[in-house]
């Protein structure tokens, strides 16, 4: 009999329709040939069926099943597809514990941390991970304009504290954009993060890590024209050029795949991540961990993963066999 996987989609946040896109290709890379797929979408309360003969079936929270035809179905394992709350920080996590159903992915507890920006930042800058210097911002009245300025310079970054897809975050290259730009991020999220602006290149790199192997994909350098990598620019064809592998040296691309499977480790992943980095002088100053990165036609990860030895399904199997078989 084959498993049954749901694969969850929507979320709570501006990255939504990110989601649902992820959803739509990840759904394309599961083989149905093993394994009975349903798509779960999640909107606050509202928890559907939306794929198949049970679409807008309504999902049962006390035990995660539904009843269609007077049958009942349960699930094998949850595969993650959405991004931003409830799933990237770790609500959903918890819940699937609290029932004992397996999931792809990082736990309640790393979700949760590196979720949380200035946090995650904070534990690893203690582990000598080189990062921008930052500030956090929890009260639009408490803000200090010319501490800010003394402390992080111009331009600087201003972005929401939990959040992702760039939603939400400015590039600062005058001081009296500074408020308008954390009155925006405010809008995101309750706290907000004010980051030094490090001149360099953006480069990615995605990890996966089973029982069985460790996969550090290619690096992507990202070029754009753009004050920064904005959400226009990362969902809109052709306003950036994602360069995989990156034009970087053997090295320096060796480097930054070591930093990235001792970050993954630190950090206790599992699953499938990006990590993030801007490269300046030769050094990578760490940007963010995604643990649920984005997964859509024009995502990062997918073309890592078509630029490395592997396929998208080779990936899916290694990791639904993991978890499967714990």
């Amino acid at each position: 009999m084959k498993k049954k996987i749901a694969l969850l989609t929507g979320g709570n946040s501006s990255e939504y329709p990110i989601s649902l896109m992820s959803a739509n290709e990840m759904a394309k890379q599961i083989d149905s040939q093993k394994y009975e797929l349903y798509v779960i979408t999640i909107r606050g309360n509202d928890w559907l069926v939306t794929s198949g003969l049970q679409c807008d079936t309504t999902i049962d929270r006390n035990d995660f099943s539904f009843t269609f035809d007077n049958q009942k179905t349960t699930f094998d394992l949850i595969i993650f597809a959405i991004h931003g709350t409830p799933a990237e920080d770790g609500k959903l996590q918890a819940y699937f514990d609290m029932l004992g159903i397996k999931y792809i992915g990082c736990d309640m507890l790393t979700s949760a941390l590196t979720f949380d920006k200035y946090t995650c930042n904070s534990y690893l800058r203690n582990r000598n991970i080189k990062m921008a210097k930052s500030i956090l911002i929890k009260d639009l009245a408490q803000v200090n304009i010319e501490n800010l300025e003394k402390e992080l310079g111009l331009p600087m970054f201003v972005k929401p504290n939990n959040g992702g897809s760039s939603y939400g975050a400015s590039k600062v290259k005058h001081i009296d954009e500074l408020i308008p730009a954390i009155e925006k991020a405010f809008k995101e999220d309750k706290a907000v993060l004010v980051e030094e602006f490090i001149k360099g290149v953006e480069i990615t790199c995605g990890v996966v890590k089973t029982t069985k192997a460790e996969i550090v994909l290619p690096l992507t350098e990202i070029v754009y024209e753009a004050e920064f990598f904005d959400t226009q620019t990362k969902y809109t064809d052709n306003l950036a050029q994602e360069i995989t592998p990156a034009r970087i040296s053997e090295e320096l691309t060796l480097e930054c795949q070591k930093i990235s499977s001792d970050i993954y480790d630190l950090l206790n992943c599992k699953g499938l991540v990006r990590v993030d980095y801007f490269l300046s002088n030769n050094q990578f100053y760490f940007l963010e961990l995604n643990t649920i990165p984005g997964m859509t036609a024009n995502s990062l990860v997918p073309k890592q993963i078509r630029a490395s030895n592997y396929t998208f399904k080779q990936i899916f199997d290694l990791m639904i066999d993991d978890v499967l078989n714990q």
